[in-house]
């Protein structure tokens, strides 16, 4: 397991702990990202923005000093990708949301979280989908004393007249910030060039809030979702009692205790495709090339992604967001890259699955892909990872077929186990309660057919489950 020591402070030995946001609903950047795999566990590099943002946060906190804030459906990218950096976050440490709520509920949850354990504390607060140099992490570190003043957030100095942000308006010099003098929502582009005019800042979602400060100005503007967390012990009806708000909205723009840290650094927060053709390193024509062979002829200012080994072409073809894979297929004008939430919420409306879920689908055991699949059939390629076991469980209205690609597979079918290795099948009928498993040391590869009146992920019922899934 890494080891990391802690930023402490030189004024007062006070140990900074990180939150991080780390829901979403994979909308803007479909179809990489999906709701059941969101963007900031995407690796568009080596490693994912969460990944990133974890790290980033190892500069200020101890691993066992960041909180996550998420739910059910990314609590397993969460441990998973912070084991793949080499470090083990307590469990405890990552809270759920039943349903989002929006930013207040969520810090809300999080501040709460640490106050309890840890008393009075400051808290770093990031969104775990953002880009941010780690020389920011510094900025940070050095303005802890003010946080014990005001609550503070952090304004991004403007590159670009950008309409997708909004901003921030700073006042007076206070220590190394500023009194914000106002918030401004998402503007149009006349409005955006004559933010930047007056010094406004992009608002980055950045906060440094003392605990303290932070349930006084939430008991003065928010005092319904205040009461709730400290009256309401289960956390489902705590959930359904509180409004949903932004942080913004619910305290910020009306508290008179906010002040503002300029960032002249590198952020985005990857909020479309363009966002990241603007941001990732690009050939000698402005094209971004992602994970796939090409041949570009007479083509410019391209965001190209293909994992499919396929050969991509473009003639002729200028400032254009072309996304490949294995279920779904993106072709827009770049600047219109932020309209692609409307196609996912076209594919919701008709309640097609690819708005949710990739071929490619990860579980805490492993990932299932779907290599075929109809109303009453579905065949599945499933790897099991070492030492890992799906539920028990039981499905109505399909049978399952499985054989052994690669590995050994612990089969367990109402009652009676055994083992089957490469080649060798088993049939499991519906309505038998049943568990594979792999206990060796080296991924289980299996295909499995499905066949069945329905097929749908949803039928199925958990007997007993490693990960809490009952």
């Amino acid at each position: 397991m890494g080891k990391h020591t802690s930023f402490i402070d030189t004024y007062g030995g006070i140990i900074v702990k990180s939150m991080i946001l780390a829901g979403g609903s994979g909308t803007r950047l479909w179809p990489l990202s999906r709701e059941m795999y969101p963007k900031q566990f995407l690796k568009l590099n080596d490693t994912s923005l969460f990944q990133d943002t974890v790290l980033r946060c190892l500069e200020i906190s101890n691993i066992t000093e960041i909180f996550i804030v998420t739910n059910e459906l990314q609590k397993f990218f969460v441990i998973g990708q912070i084991e793949e950096l080499g470090y083990e976050i307590p469990p405890e440490n990552i809270l759920l949301e039943p349903v989002g709520k929006n930013t207040l509920p969520a810090i809300t949850f999080g501040m709460h979280e640490i106050k309890q354990r840890f008393g009075k504390s400051t808290v770093g607060i990031f969104s775990s989908d953002h880009i941010l140099d780690k020389k920011a992490m510094e900025i940070i570190k050095n303005v802890e004393e003010l946080a014990s003043e005001y609550l503070l957030t952090f304004g991004v100095v403007p590159t670009s007249p950008h309409t997708g942000y909004g901003y921030i308006k700073p006042a007076n010099p206070i220590g190394n910030g500023f009194k914000v003098s106002e918030f401004k929502e998402k503007p149009d582009i006349f409005n955006a060039e004559k933010y930047i005019k007056e010094g406004c800042l992009w608002n980055s979602g950045i906060f440094l809030f003392d605990t303290d400060i932070f349930f006084e100005e939430l008991e003065k503007y928010a005092p319904e979702i205040n009461a709730a967390f400290n009256k309401i012990e289960d956390i489902g009806k705590l959930f359904e009692e509180i409004p949903s708000i932004s942080i913004d909205y619910g305290i910020m723009e009306k508290s008179n205790r906010v002040a503002v840290i300029k960032l002249d650094e590198r952020w985005s927060d990857l909020g479309s495709f363009k966002a990241i053709h603007d941001e990732f390193e690009k050939d000698e024509n402005n094209n971004i090339i992602l994970n796939c062979d090409n041949v570009l002829i007479n083509s410019s200012g391209n965001l190209i992604h293909s994992k499919n080994g396929k050969v991509v072409s473009l003639i002729d073809i200028n400032d254009t967001i072309v996304v490949d894979t294995p279920d779904a297929l993106l072709v827009c004008p770049k600047e219109s890259s932020q309209k692609v939430k409307d196609v996912v919420s076209s594919l919701k409306d008709r309640k097609d699955e690819r708005a949710q879920l990739h071929q490619t689908v990860y579980r805490p055991w492993g990932s299932y892909t779907i290599l075929e699949d109809s109303e009453r059939h579905k065949i599945k390629n499933i790897v099991v990872l070492s030492q890992k076991k799906l539920s028990l469980q039981l499905h109505h209205h399909r049978s399952e077929h499985w054989v052994v690609v690669k590995g050994m597979a612990c089969v367990q079918v109402d009652g009676e186990q055994y083992f089957l290795r490469q080649g060798e099948s088993t049939f499991i009928k519906a309505g038998m309660k049943h568990r594979l498993s792999n206990p060796g040391k080296v991924p289980l590869e299996i295909i499995e057919v499905q066949l069945g009146d329905y097929v749908g992920e949803d039928d199925i019922i958990r007997f007993d489950d490693d990960y809490g899934r009952e």
